[in-house]
């Protein structure tokens, strides 16, 4: 079944660049969370904070899902 094994790789390679620029998303992400932990008052997490790490925490699932699979 050469077909199916291209078609697998194929897929691991799709999946290894999504988890590459994913990454790089949540680098980003966590930089500016971190940038705005500093910069802020108190222990009061603003809602712009809260939204960051609910996405922070969906991208690393989603790149912790696209590893499982292998």
């Amino acid at each position: 079944m050469p077909n199916g094994t291209l078609q697998k790789e194929a897929i691991a390679k799709a999946d290894h660049e999504k988890n590459i620029e994913d990454a790089g998303k949540l680098l980003k992400l966590s930089e500016d969370l971190k940038s705005g932990l500093e910069k802020s008052e108190g222990h009061v997490l603003s809602i712009e904070a809260m939204k960051q790490t609910e996405e922070i925490e969906k991208l690393a699932r989603k790149i912790r899902s696209r590893m499982k699979k292998y």
